[in-house]
């Protein structure tokens, strides 16, 4: 029989009642339990988990060492009620599918949005100013951003008159956006021709369906559907020829032509801040909902290429990152 140490059991024990006092938000040598935070996504897929590493980062370097002097807990929106009993300190919401069930489930609790669409149209704050009761966070302009986008795709590829739009009317008050893409389709002499999808098995109807209209361009909504199956909206548009733009700087690398929005992870980096006021007493109705600061614009040359497509100067001389 292996002989096993004293010091080796006492070494184990330690880490395992580390892991039990820390679930319950109370390390060793403590009297009073340590901030718990709660991190509520739209899904669990890998790609909207990403940025998160930069919320970590973040905490470390404002003091909050994961596991020692904060606790995070994450979840699917679907869990949020992990997070009420007993109830975290602070909620990250990313999404609006996350922030509108965090809403749902407390008015106590604050709430740090992240990847907010139009945060007061939706009715999660009173203003961006003076968001009032226990939200609070980062918008992401996807609306204003509509406008630029469609101005990239019309530069790319002047040829066209119509850009198809795939979008999830199963997302609550998001109807808003067809009417934001009318004034800005019109503005550029462009017609906007939406096409659903509410579910993956939807995609390959919906993209073929917009390219039997010969649209020449797909311009995508920020939605989970749409960031979580990027790589195959790429291969579909590709296969119907139609150049891409997304809100998520990420598509291109995932074979579509061309993404422009905000930084996801520069948004992670500004929730830390929020958390840590948030944390040192501030109150959410007294933070101001902030807009990006950082924003991307990535184009795929080897997609481009393969559409037959020159990128014009003007607008490679605008993208922070270009794929060759």
């Amino acid at each position: 029989m292996t002989k096993v140490s004293r010091r080796a059991i006492l070494r184990a024990t330690g880490v395992v009642g580390l892991g039990l006092l820390a679930g319950c938000g109370r390390l060793p040598g403590q009297t009073t339990q340590i901030p718990r935070i709660g991190v509520l996504r739209a899904t669990n897929e890998a790609f909207l988990q990403e940025p998160g590493e930069a919320f970590t980062q973040a905490l470390q370097e404002l003091g909050y060492v994961e596991g020692r002097t904060i606790i995070i807990e994450r979840r699917p929106a679907d869990g949020v009620a992990d997070l009420l009993q007993p109830p975290v300190d602070v909620i990250v919401a990313a999404g609006t599918l996350a922030i509108r069930v965090a809403r749902d489930a407390t008015s106590t609790i604050p709430i740090i949005m992240v990847l907010a669409s139009e945060p007061v149209r939706q009715g999660f704050v009173a203003s961006l100013a003076r968001p009032g009761g226990n939200l609070t966070g980062l918008s992401v302009l996807n609306v204003q951003l509509t406008g630029k986008k469609l101005e990239l795709l019309r530069d790319t590829v002047p040829a066209i008159s119509t850009v198809a739009f795939l979008w999830n009317p199963a997302i609550p008050d998001r109807a808003y956006e067809l009417e934001e893409l009318d004034a800005a389709t019109q503005a550029l002499a462009l017609r906007a021709l939406p096409v659903e999808a509410r579910a993956p098995e939807d995609l390959d109807g919906a993209i073929a369906a917009a390219a039997r209209t010969q649209p020449g361009a797909l311009l995508l909504q920020n939605s989970a559907l749409n960031a979580v199956h990027q790589a195959r909206i790429a291969d579909l548009a590709a296969r119907h020829s139609l150049a891409t733009m997304s809100g998520f700087p990420e598509f291109p690398s995932q074979g579509g032509l061309m993404g422009y929005g905000p930084n996801r992870a520069g948004q992670w980096r500004q929730a830390a801040g929020y958390v840590d006021r948030i944390l040192k007493g501030t109150k959410p109705a007294d933070l101001p909902v902030e807009q990006p600061r950082e924003f991307e614009f990535v184009i795929n040359l080897q997609t481009a290429r393969a559409l037959g497509l020159t990128i014009p100067q003007h607008v490679l001389l605008q993208a922070t990152e270009v794929i060759r």
